[in-house]
């Protein structure tokens, strides 16, 4: 991992520029035309498809590809995360996704995630989001798959990324408002416990009072576009329409309640997990990424 300290202008750049000369030396793209984006549509299988014709070794790649979206560059996590679905049995098609993310690295390769010192108290702000069946009418009719939606969520202690993840959804949803909400609360998991983490943290070190507040408490704010999952995370009423949600989902609710955490609403344009749950055109993925890494 590279660090850049720059003192005077107060804010460190995070990246493995060296990670990316291995994956283009391996993969033999280090002069190929760079990408200004990382996926262009959602990866499915591809049951008659060519087989992978590449002479690298798709596992190696993807997994080094892992390894840099889940450190330093959440740009390319949900790209990452659908190529990683078909180690197991690479078509062309395939591979051919993984280039896709490798030009892109090659274009961006001195960029990683902007970190900036904190100017106020230390906050933690959790960007969910779903994409609903996304993968419909590109995973075969018969596959389960095809019905799937996926979730991303990112966590930010200040104006630093601390964790983020893209992932398709293990169970069917049956509308919007389901994947939503199941993203809200699978990005809960992650954020209570790093809550009372940090508030134990706090107790043990010296922070300064500028940037702690007097209680020692971590205000948590967590951004959801999606006003139905927004209404049953703060007004935790089940009806008819929500009764089947799973019950675990709604695990949360006494951190609401207690003031712990506070759901708010955001606009779609200022939801920075955006571009974990699906392929943006090049405009918004900019504007997305540039939230989230500064850049």
């Amino acid at each position: 991992m590279m660090f850049l300290d720059l003192t005077d202008v107060k804010y460190y750049v995070m990246k493995y520029h060296r990670l990316i000369k291995k994956i283009l030396s391996t993969t033999g793209l280090d002069n190929c035309n760079p990408n200004r984006i990382p996926a262009t549509e959602p990866l499915a299988k591809d049951p008659d498809g060519l087989p992978m014709s590449e002479d690298w070794s798709y596992p190696s790649v993807v997994g080094m590809l892992l390894y840099l979206s889940t450190n330093t560059r959440p740009d390319i996590a949900f790209a990452v995360s659908q190529a990683a679905r078909f180690t197991h049995d690479p078509k062309q098609s395939h591979s051919s996704a993984v280039k896709t993310i490798i030009r892109y690295l090659k274009k961006t390769m001195e960029n990683g995630t902007i970190v900036s010192k904190p100017k106020s108290k230390l906050t933690l702000d959790c960007f969910t989001d779903a994409d609903f069946a996304g993968l419909y009418r590109h995973e075969p009719d018969n596959s389960i798959d095809s019905a799937r939606s996926r979730s991303g969520y990112i966590i930010k202690l200040g104006s630093c990324p601390l964790i983020w993840k893209s992932q398709l959804i293990p169970t069917i949803c049956l509308s919007t408002a389901e994947s939503e909400y199941y993203a809200l609360s699978q990005s809960m998991r992650a954020l209570l416990p790093i809550q009372r983490i940090l508030e134990e943290f706090m107790l043990q070190v010296n922070i300064p009072q500028a940037l702690r507040d007097v209680s020692n408490r971590v205000h948590v704010t967590v951004h959801e576009d999606n006003t139905s999952a927004l209404s049953l995370a703060t007004e935790q009423r089940i009806t008819s329409r929500t009764r089947h949600y799973h019950a675990r989902w709604h695990f949360f609710w006494q951190a609401v309640q207690n003031s712990s955490v506070e759901v708010i609403y955001c606009n779609t344009t200022e939801q920075q997990s955006d571009y974990m749950t699906k392929a943006l055109v090049w405009a918004t993925f900019i504007a997305n990424r540039k939230m989230v890494q500064g850049w």
